[in-house]
């Protein structure tokens, strides 16, 4: 049985809270340490020598570094690669060279240490390299997926309204991500407490495929996950959708993954980036019109990066839950930002992200192609 609880729409915030190391130290990456760019890091220097900025444009020889993880959310990203459709809008004489991670902190490192220039990742992450940098660090610089993350529970927790919550021992992916924020939101909401408060509600970060075993062997009630791991819940241990977040937001729509852009990079080569984001709009135009062949692609880059492929029934059901988009819900982020600072995560004084998005170069690529542009709240 669903249980839409509606009302005041949650947190969508990860990895922003926290200091970093430790959000790094909750998860076990292994990344090292980088101490992210001051202002002056960000300093222009000449841009690429090019013979135009339009779709035929040829560009002198140079790497760009692409990351992104090898999950569902990430579609875009996985079929861009997989198409050719980065490497049509870049051209001959540009080499993408593309790493995947397992979490948006150790991505948003890698970022500070200068080791990747664009990146998909969650919103939580965004917003935590943009603030511990000062601005200095990175800009959202378009969209790339919404909607796919659920609250799952066990029919043995009978848990049908939210008082129910009161007692019970529930997972999330990572302390202070995206879906531990909306949970700890959702319990703060129903006028309980969690553990860490003094309550007697349990919030254990935990790894996905943990959560799924943790919740096969009922030593949790529930979960709230990410896309296809809320699915996995559902068909191998036969949990129950208490939340659906989509059913939180206006239009049910929230971001879920963001492209953003090493902002040293973007000054060094806006041509680059707008090349970029032409073979991302294709690829979020080709999902849409082919969700059959995406499905086929999406799973077989899974399987090549991962070694496993997802099973069809869980792929089946999990991309219905998934929107994809390139534009990025700016007001569903400042949303989550409030709800985060609200909770007590960003500290004592709210952050000021008025200059976190350049849509500029996105905007510029869909006037070449008659879209509309997108803009911010």
């Amino acid at each position: 049985m669903t249980v839409n609880v509606r009302g005041t729409i949650p947190l969508r915030l990860a990895a922003l809270l926290i200091p970093l190391l430790l959000v790094i130290s909750a998860c076990g990456q292994s990344a090292p340490a980088a101490q992210p760019p001051t202002a002056a890091a960000a300093t222009p220097a000449p841009a690429a020598a090019t013979n135009a900025t339009t779709d035929t444009a040829t560009f002198a020889p140079a790497t760009v570094r692409l990351a992104y993880f090898p999950n569902l959310t990430h579609a875009v990203a996985l079929v861009g690669t997989a198409n050719g459709l980065f490497q049509k809008a870049f051209g001959p004489n540009i080499t993408l060279d593309v790493k995947t991670f397992n979490a948006g902190p150790a991505l948003i490192e890698a970022l500070f240490a200068g080791e990747i220039d664009i990146g998909y990742v969650g919103p939580n992450p965004a917003i935590n390299g943009y603030v511990k940098s000062k601005g200095a660090a990175l800009r959202i610089i378009a969209g790339a997926s919404s909607g796919g993350a659920l609250f799952i529970v066990r029919p043995e927790a009978k848990i049908k309204t939210l008082a129910d919550l009161a007692g019970k021992k529930f997972a999330s992916p990572q302390l202070g991500g995206t879906q531990d924020v909306a949970l700890r939101y959702l319990v703060q909401e129903a006028g309980l407490k969690t553990a860490d408060q003094g309550g007697d509600v349990t919030i254990l970060p935990t790894q996905n495929p943990d959560i799924l075993t943790l919740f096969q062997k009922g030593e949790i009630d529930g979960a709230w996950v990410p896309e296809p791991w809320a699915t996995r819940l559902i068909v191998e241990a036969k949990g129950e959708v208490f939340v659906d977040e989509r059913d939180k937001w206006p239009g049910g729509q929230f971001v879920t993954t963001l492209v953003v852009v090493s902002t040293k990079f973007q000054q060094e080569h806006p041509d680059l980036v707008e090349a970029f984001l032409r073979g991302h709009v294709a690829a979020v135009d080709y999902i849409k019109a082919n969700p059959a062949e995406t499905k086929t692609i999406v799973n077989k880059e899974i399987e090549r990066i991962t070694g496993k492929p997802l099973a069809t029934a869980v792929l089946d059901q999990a991309i219905t839950t998934l929107a994809f988009t390139y534009d990025p819900l700016a007001s569903s982020l400042f949303v989550s930002a409030d709800h985060a600072f609200a909770l007590g995560f960003l500290g004592d004084s709210k952050p000021d992200l008025t200059g976190i998005y350049d849509l500029t170069p996105l905007n510029k690529v869909l006037a070449a192609q008659g879209l509309a542009e997108v803009k911010l709240p």
